[in-house]
């Protein structure tokens, strides 16, 4: 599964770790994605959403 959100195409960002005495380790932030039924051009797919596109109402949840 790709790692990237099929609405806002939100995916992985990449970035440092920091510890207590500043060494640097490489660490990636994934999106919060849910596989959800959503209506996509009339008919009901799965498709990966993240939260705040559903909680924003981007999405339209198929029943």
């Amino acid at each position: 599964m790709a790692r990237r959100c099929d609405i806002c195409n939100k995916g992985v960002v990449a970035g440092n770790q920091y510890s207590h005495s500043n060494r640097q380790s490489k660490r990636t932030w994934a999106p919060n994605l849910k596989r959800v039924r959503a209506v996509v051009n009339g008919t009901p797919q799965r498709v990966n959403v993240c939260t705040r596109c559903l909680r924003s109402g981007k999405v339209e949840r198929a029943v």
